[in-house]
């Protein structure tokens, strides 16, 4: 019997993203290509145990394969939690600020929001890191009948890594307290240069497997 996408799900899920409603957004996007790369890392995983010819990389890649379930969850948490963090900010937005003692307040309540709001996309792209290192090992060690799929993993939590970034930078840019902000920057600037170098170095020795 032939396997089917279970469509409506992802219709459901592109119809919400293509409307007008500001939720789920790039932010959701993001976690939901890292799982898709997951996905694709726990298919060349599966695709390895079990064969005679990985058997000595097979403890490793079980290892590995469990680890992937568990990112697998946290990334479509991250898809619901980004969701979910947009309503309080975009309502703090119409706090009243008309008097000194109003404004303090909505600034208040603004920055612990834009925090909230940047730390899931930081989050995103820590897990996006972690994806990528096991990738890198799929790469190595995985089903070379299934190495093609190791780079298609890899360019989906690439785009991840890189789309997160931006829902960093829209809600530091908003933050009045700028240490904290250039903090976060610096460290999501730092996930960007280590994960493209990664991610593109993984690409091109898949590349040259298949070539």
């Amino acid at each position: 019997m032939e396997q089917k996408i279970g469509q409506d799900k992802v219709e459901d899920f592109l119809e919400k993203l293509s409307s007008k409603a500001p939720v789920p957004g790039g932010g959701g996007a993001s976690a939901v290509g890292a799982a898709i790369g997951n996905g694709l890392g726990q298919m060349v995983a599966n695709l390895t145990i079990g064969k005679k010819k990985y058997k000595d990389a097979e403890p490793e890649i079980q290892e590995l394969l469990g680890k992937m379930e568990v990112l697998k969850k946290e990334f479509m948490r991250l898809a619901d939690a980004d969701a979910e963090v947009f309503a309080p900010l975009a309502a703090s937005y119409s706090l009243p600020s008309g008097t000194e003692e109003e404004k303090a307040k909505k600034d208040e309540i603004m920055e612990k929001n834009l925090l909230a709001a940047t730390l899931i996309p930081i989050e995103i792209m820590e897990k996006s890191i972690q994806m990528l290192d096991i990738l890198e090992v799929l790469g190595k060690k995985g089903s070379r009948m299934a190495i093609s799929d190791v780079g298609v993993g890899v360019q989906f939590v690439r785009a991840a890594l890189l789309g997160a970034v931006m829902n960093v930078y829209i809600n530091t840019k908003s933050m009045k307290v700028r240490k904290k902000a250039e903090e976060l920057n610096a460290y999501a600037d730092s996930m960007v240069a280590r994960g493209t170098r990664k991610a593109d170095r993984i690409y091109q020795e898949v590349l040259d497997v298949l070539r």
